[in-house]
């Protein structure tokens, strides 16, 4: 086909072959970010018992939940308008598969969980040891999701868009910490050192 990207989906998937192992592991591996989902949003709910108003409960736990949910509803919209579908039956079933739910799911999860961390653990050691972990976590499923054979090149890329929505969750959080403008040179170089 000459439509779109199909001679560079067509060509990679060539590339890089159908490997199940690696679609099963990352399949397994995509509840570690389910459970920081469940984790930062039970927080969020022991704060609002505790707390009893809402507006009591710790602004970037909130904001954090309104992203999930607009990433939960960006899943929700792709599921159910079909751009394509995987180049593998799953189980005997084609499925939809942009954008890769794995990888958006990773991106837009584990970084958000890294400044979660980063802000409320004390220990500078073990902060910068779940840093590496997480890292390491996110360029592994993205990686294993790309050559495991069973999305589009384009696929994990449009999951890669994910990282966007992170970056717009995070400088809105800081804009209402520092009243900063996103404009400010010294709100930027915050924004990528902290």
């Amino acid at each position: 086909s000459s439509v779109g990207f199909a001679a560079l989906n067509g060509s990679f998937h060539e590339f890089t072959g159908i490997h199940m192992n690696l679609y099963i592991i990352t399949d397994w591996l995509s509840l570690i970010p389910a459970c920081f989902i469940i984790g930062f949003g039970s927080l969020g709910l022991i704060q609002l018992i505790k707390r009893r108003n809402i507006l009591k409960v710790d602004f970037d736990i909130l904001i954090l939940g309104v992203f999930y949910i607009i990433v939960m509803a960006l899943y929700l919209l792709f599921e159910g308008w079909v751009i394509n579908f995987r180049p593998v039956l799953i189980n005997g079933i084609l499925e939809a598969s942009y954008p890769s739910s794995t990888t958006l799911l990773v991106l837009c999860v584990m970084p958000t969980a890294m400044i979660q961390l980063n802000n409320r653990i004390k220990n500078t050691k073990f902060k910068k040891c779940a840093e590496l972990l997480i890292i390491a976590f996110i360029v592994f499923m993205v990686n294993a999701r790309l050559l495991s054979g069973v999305h589009w090149f384009t696929d994990i890329a449009g999951g890669i868009i994910g990282f966007g929505l992170h970056d717009l969750s995070s400088i809105s959080v800081r804009m209402f910490e520092t009243g900063q403008n996103p404009g400010d040179n010294e709100f930027i170089y915050g924004y990528y050192t902290t």
